[in-house]
């Protein structure tokens, strides 16, 4: 049992040394920006994240004062 658990946490660690190699061992590394938002391509294609899209959308009012006065008229 006892040489399971070492031997699962020796790959663990190994699968985690590899994974950022870069962060590590390179001066100013960082993690690659796989976010939809960080790709120039997707962003000249007009394709947003959809949690981005939910914030904005949630910061506007859903009716504004004016809308909702045309409505009653």
């Amino acid at each position: 049992m006892l040489y399971s658990v070492l031997l699962i946490l020796l790959i663990v660690a190994i699968s985690v040394v590899l994974l950022g190699v870069k962060v590590f061992f390179v001066k100013n590394g960082r993690f690659p920006n796989s976010h939809v938002s960080g790709s120039k391509a997707m962003r000249q294609r007009g394709i947003g994240c959809v949690q981005s899209q939910d914030r904005e959308a949630q910061r506007k009012p859903r009716f504004s004062i004016e809308e909702i006065e045309r409505a009653v008229e």
